[in-house]
């Protein structure tokens, strides 16, 4: 694809994004209507127009490497720092039966779009299996799947476009539920109800302008924050990389499964952090300007999410592979929406659990922090982690009921 910046031009792709994450902000703290959408979300929708106007190319060093390479390590630590463990329990444990609720969901999807779409679409098991991992884990189960069941070069990037292209309206979608006036009306909303009310200002000032007001921060604060940050990525990361070589991958299941545990340097990032937060919680919370670098960075990621989503492609290449996913994920939704109403859950955990299972980790503790709900961030780790456990096997198991 011809673009006008090119993907080696680093600086410039470099300037367009953080043009575009620092327009997002000064957006939602300036209009009440940008507030409700998040500057996460209009970070989003900016790449995803650049994307398609062929302003900037949709694969760069920048994205893989650095943002996903660094930013969004360094910023889970900071992230984390207000997660004491001792008191998100509870929530954890909530938020853990509407993620396994949801990843029913999304293989009874997988199944379902197998059945309206197969015979329209060569080799779907095969994405069936795919997608079941992604959207219970995420990209490493994604391409664990696609070697075990020797997917072709060509219907992995066409998945991978229809996915993007999915999860760019997924998360719009999601937003919307959590300011729509009849879903409040059907569940219960703690958080947003705290995030409303401690918000408001009497000066006119928008939700998230009030949230992020002028704090106390000095030098030694951001030298603090950033080196924790990176301190705990390279322990977790070694810790990860360690216990990955020394559990044998392919010895049995239980030993595949400790091996895509442990040696995820995210479940170990987390770890790190919330024992640190929770048992050393004074020197946690004198960090100041940890949750503005965090969330500055998760921006950054935002904006990362919606570059590879080819609108063109996705019409010229993969139209019925779109429809396969969003089944895949209208369903997860619906098991969420119902699961939780049964259950009494709140909207927040409903949502940040199926985004935990859809988009991963990551993208449930952005949005988290960009509406606000904080207590919701740790736990919204933890679920989505568990993801990339499961993911795998549950993506074999529907891969290998469908005959992929």
């Amino acid at each position: 694809m011809n673009t006008l910046v090119s993907p080696e031009n680093t600086w410039v792709l470099m300037t367009v994004m953080l043009l575009a994450v620092a327009v997002s902000v000064y957006l939602e703290q300036k209009y009440a209507w940008a507030s409700r959408i998040s500057g996460a979300v209009i970070a989003l929708i900016i790449a995803l127009v650049l994307v398609n106007t062929n302003i900037i190319p949709p694969h760069a060093e920048l994205y893989d490497d650095i943002v996903w390479g660094y930013v969004v390590p360094i910023a889970i630590p900071l992230l984390l720092l207000q997660t004491n463990i001792l008191k998100i329990w509870r929530e954890t444990g909530r938020l853990l039966v509407i993620f396994l609720i949801g990843a029913a969901g999304t293989i009874a999807g997988a199944l379902l779009g197998c059945v309206l779409l197969g015979s329209a679409i060569d080799g779907l098991p095969k994405v069936a299996a795919m997608m079941t991992g992604s959207y219970i884990g995420g990209g490493v189960n994604f391409t664990a799947l696609a070697d075990a069941f020797k997917v072709s070069g060509t219907l992995v990037s066409s998945t991978i476009v229809a996915d993007n292209l999915n999860m760019a309206i997924y998360f719009l979608i999601l937003l919307g539920i959590a300011g729509n006036s009849f879903f409040r009306s059907m569940y219960t909303h703690p958080l947003i109800d705290d995030v409303e009310k401690n918000g408001a200002s009497d000066e006119g000032k928008t939700l998230a302008a009030t949230y992020w007001g002028r704090k106390d921060i000095s030098l030694k604060d951001i030298a603090m924050c950033v080196t924790y940050a990176v301190v705990v990525v390279t322990a977790s990361k070694f810790i990860g990389a360690t216990l990955g070589g020394l559990i044998p991958a392919d010895a049995n299941w239980f030993t595949k499964m400790c091996n895509t545990f442990l040696g995820s340097q995210y479940v170990w990032i987390t770890m790190i952090s919330m024992i640190f937060a929770t048992f050393f919680e004074k020197q946690a919370s004198s960090m100041n300007g940890a949750q503005e670098i965090g969330t500055f960075f998760i921006y950054m990621f935002f904006f990362v999410i919606g570059v590879p989503a080819s609108i063109m492609e996705i019409l010229t290449n993969a139209p019925l592979l779109f429809v396969f996913c969003l089944i895949m994920v209208v369903v997860n939704m619906l098991f969420c929406l119902i699961g939780g109403r049964l259950l009494k859950f709140d909207l927040e955990d409903i949502i940040i659990a199926s985004n935990a299972n859809i988009g991963g980790p990551t993208t449930a503790a952005g949005m988290a922090i960009s509406q606000g709900w904080n207590k919701l961030v740790g736990p919204a780790m933890l679920v989505g982690t568990l993801g990339y456990v499961i993911g795998t096997y549950l993506g074999i198991i529907v891969g290998s009921i469908l005959g992929a």
